[in-house]
């Protein structure tokens, strides 16, 4: 966690602790404001709002267990930290019980463990405030999603506006990395989806699908896939851990392989998912059933990752291999649908694969040139939907 400034409120009627305290904690990279008594301490926390509350237990007057009640009354979430020289069991267990953050035992012989108990307190707070960011919305994202469902049924433009909204803003850039996607649907609602998303301030995950069949009833299967994943990513905490990054995208695809069995859909899809260490460059990616299998473009070379699996929602007890490859930088991955071999003069697969991997070499790895080398437009009629994702690592 990036500390920078953030601003304390430090409550101790023992001046040299405090004074000691609030210095090393000021050599940290904190603002500290303190006083010496409970309901200074409570004015100062309504007039400056601070990140968090070290707040000492005995105290004269108002001691820190009212400090601490006080302090959520006027504000609930407000992290609080009590210190105490006492180390009373009782006291801990209350303290913890009207919703301390952590407790500490006085001396702090090493100032280090609290720093420490700061930075974690305000990274919990952080990820609680994003959640709740997030929570909502997601909520107000589910409403709009049921209202527009029901345009979806009357009017197909509008169903094809509600997709567009729910696709990830492109490009995007963070870490170093940009992504950018486009979707050119044969009909007004398209089987193709993509998303991404940048998680636990490390990881860059994506999947580009395709849905069997054509209109409505494959593009309500990506709104569905949509939610999905949004609310498995969010549950499960998909892709913000060595280990999910590790083996996510086979337990996410098994997750979408179950939801599409159990829902009883008639529309099976195939897949390519992945998930990016922005910090090692490493990749990791689950091909189900997609072709073409992904492109590595590298200066002016490209060539095909390796793949293999099965569709989703055709089989039971699926498992999908985790394959792995660097991601140096200057590098592009590319990903597209199937439908970009429908716009091709080739006759077999094998030469349209070896002319797609020579109009990506041709391209600079932007999502712009490889259009434009691919010859898709929006107004030109399309015998199937052509997705194409590009994700680039910056020299």
């Amino acid at each position: 966690m990036a500390i920078g400034k953030r601003k304390l409120l430090l409550i101790d009627d023992d001046r040299l602790v405090r004074e000691s305290i609030s210095a090393y904690l000021e050599d940290s990279g904190f603002e500290v404001i303190e006083c010496d008594e409970g309901p200074r301490g409570l004015q100062l926390f309504r007039e400056h709002t601070p990140d968090l509350v070290l707040s000492d237990l005995r105290m004269p007057g108002m001691d820190g267990l009212n400090v601490l009640k006080e302090i959520h009354k006027i504000d609930v979430d407000a992290p609080v930290i009590v210190i105490s020289g006492a180390g009373v069991m009782g006291d801990v267990v209350e303290a913890l019980r009207l919703g301390a953050s952590d407790f500490l035992i006085k001396p702090v012989a090493d100032m280090e463990v609290l720093v420490h108990s700061i930075t974690k307190t305000l990274e919990r707070q952080d990820l609680l405030l994003e959640n709740r960011r997030y929570r909502d919305k997601l909520e107000a994202a589910n409403r709009e999603l049921r209202e527009n469902l029901l345009v979806l049924e009357r009017d197909q433009r509008a169903g094809r506006l509600v997709q567009e909204r729910l696709l990830p803003i492109s490009p995007f850039s963070r870490n170093g990395y940009t992504v950018a996607h486009k979707i050119i649907p044969s009909l007004y609602l398209s089987g193709d989806f993509i998303d991404y998303a940048y998680l636990g301030d490390r990881y860059l995950a994506f999947y580009l699908t395709d849905v069997s069949g054509h209109g409505a009833s494959s593009a309500f299967v990506t709104v569905w896939l949509k939610h999905q994943v949004t609310r498995m990513v969010r549950d499960n905490n998909f892709f913000t851990d060595v280990s999910t990054f590790e083996e996510g995208p086979n337990w996410l695809l098994k997750e979408i392989n179950g939801g599409l069995k159990g829902g009883r859909f008639e529309n099976h899809l195939t897949c390519l998912i992945g998930v990016i260490d922005t910090h090692e460059h490493e990749l990791r990616y689950a091909v189900a059933g997609h072709l073409p299998l992904p492109i590595l473009k590298v200066g002016n070379q490209a060539h095909y990752l390796e793949g293999k699996g099965k569709p989703v929602g055709i089989f039971s007890e699926v498992e999908w291999q985790v394959f792995r490859h660097s991601f140096a930088a200057g590098t592009s991955l590319i990903a597209l649908s199937d439908g970009v071999f429908e716009v091709m003069g080739e006759v077999s697969v094998i030469e349209k694969e070896a002319r797609l991997l020579e109009l990506v070499a041709s391209s600079d790895g932007s999502l712009e040139s490889i259009t434009a080398n691919l010859g898709v437009q929006e107004s030109r009629e399309l015998p199937d939907d052509i997705s194409v994702l590009t994700i680039t690592r910056g020299q």
